[in-house]
Parts: structure tokens; C-alpha cells; sequence
């Protein structure tokens, strides 16, 4: 089974690798749902690790629904991945209805051709997830990242197994709350990628600043999110 760790630096990537993950999703600000890494980020990571390495392309958080500005940026940021020999590209658009905008979509795929293509969890929002799934597996997404449309995977293990058994090419892989507990119900259910953070808070200096500069919903500044890998070793040799 391949597992798939989402990381935020060098050092969290290197210790994924050291724990036997076989590839890793790069992104910046986890606890916004991630958003696109910084070039220096990407170039750095792809000479340091080994392993394959898929880069999110969302420029900001919130939602799915972007101007032309924004999707703008979109495309060049792929045009920078694949200057930089990135394996694959992690993105997802919709439209204010909350369907998938195929046009852009389809755009996505175009630019980030020779490169893998995950459409993210950008699903877990659309109204109609058999029906949507199988027109992004016609349109050739290579892999389909979801939590079955319920706040974990565990959770939405129905919707994930009814999609599975509708996948003709496209992998569907679950994520969210996946740990060393049950982890292997996916593997058993024949799944064959997990998603995972794997992550823990890291206190990176002794105290916080009494000017507070994050919001309130954030993390300590004096914490940052790193990947544990006693967690990832327990997830990977539950499910391999």
C-alpha cells in the first residue's frame, strides 16, 4: 500500500522518508488545509529526498472557488513544479455551487501533463460524489484524495468503498484522521494509498511573544507542526 505523508518542510520530509513513506504530498500552512509551498520549499525538498514528491497548487485558504487572478497563479505555480522536476501536482477547483468546474479542471490537467494529477478534497464538497468521480476518472485524473465526505475517512468508509468499487484507473485514496488504529480497515478493504499527516506540534522556541500575531484558532507561535515518524512507522507497518 502505498502512504502518502502531507508535510510543510525539509525536516518533516526527510523524517517521512526515513520512516518508509513512499511519497509525500509538499504544502505550506497545514492548519489552513494547506496552500501552495514556496518554490525555494519545492527545489529543496526534490534534491534532498528520493521519493516521489506531489505539490499542492491552492493559492490561498478558504474555499474552492477562484477569480482569474488566482487560477492564474494556479497554472504558473505548475509551470514552477515542472521546472523543478516535481513528480505530481495535488489540486481541486469548484464552481459557487459547489460542482466541480470542469472547464478549469480540464485546463489543470492540460498543464500538469507528464506529471501526476490528484484532484483533493475539494470532492468532499460536491453534491453528487459517485457521479463526479467517475467524470473526473474519465477526464484522466490519476488519483482521487477524499475523506468520503465525512470529517474522517474512517467515518466515510461507505461513500470511500462505493467509490472504490466504481474505479476503473483512477486510485482513490483516503485521507483524513487516518492513524496507526485504523489504518489497516482501509488496507483490508482494498484501498491501495492512504493520505496522512502524520504530524505533531513541536515547540521551536521556549516561549510565545506576548504580541500575538496569529489567530486565535492557530497553534502557539512558539509551535510548529512537524512529522512524527513513530506515528508513520506504527501506519505503515499496520497496512504493509
Amino acid at each position: 500500500m502505498t502512504v502518502e505523508v502531507c508535510v510543510t518542510s525539509l525536516e518533516s520530509a526527510l523524517l517521512a522518508q526515513q520512516a518508509g513513506a513512499q511519497r509525500i504530498e509538499l504544502c505550506a500552512e497545514l492548519s489552513l488545509g494547506g496552500i501552495t509551498p514556496s518554490i525555494g520549499l519545492i527545489s529543496t525538498v526534490r534534491e534532498a529526498i528520493q521519493i516521489p514528491v506531489h505539490v499542492l497548487i491552492r493559492p490561498r485558504s478558504g474555499d474552492f472557488t477562484y477569480s482569474e487572478q488566482e487560477f492564474t497563479i494556479m497554472l504558473r505555480d505548475i509551470e514552477s513544479c515542472r521546472s523543478q522536476g516535481v513528480d505530481g501536482i495535488v489540486a481541486g477547483v469548484l464552481e459557487r455551487d459547489m460542482t466541480v468546474d470542469w472547464e478549469r479542471t480540464s485546463e489543470l490537467l492540460h498543464h500538469s501533463e507528464g506529471m501526476s494529477f490528484t484532484f483533493h478534497r475539494a470532492f468532499d464538497w460536491v453534491p453528487d460524489p459517485a457521479g463526479t468521480f467517475l467524470r473526473l476518472q474519465e477526464l484522466g485524473v490519476h488519483t482521487l484524495l477524499t475523506s468520503g465526505q465525512a470529517q474522517t475517512a474512517e467515518k466515510g468508509i461507505g461513500v470511500l468503498q462505493e467509490l472504490l468499487n466504481l474505479s476503473s484507473g483512477c486510485v482513490v485514496m483516503p485521507g483524513g484522521g487516518i492513524n496507526a488504529r485504523n489504518a489497516s480497515l482501509f488496507e483490508e478493504n482494498g484501498f491501495a494509498a492512504l493520505h496522512l499527516s502524520a504530524s505533531r506540534q513541536v515547540v521551536n522556541t521556549p516561549k510565545t511573544h506576548p504580541l500575538i500575531m496569529r489567530s486565535s484558532n492557530f497553534p502557539p507561535e512558539n509551535h510548529v507542526l512537524q512529522t512524527d515518524p513513530e506515528i508513520l512507522r506504527k501506519v505503515i507497518e499496520s497496512v504493509n
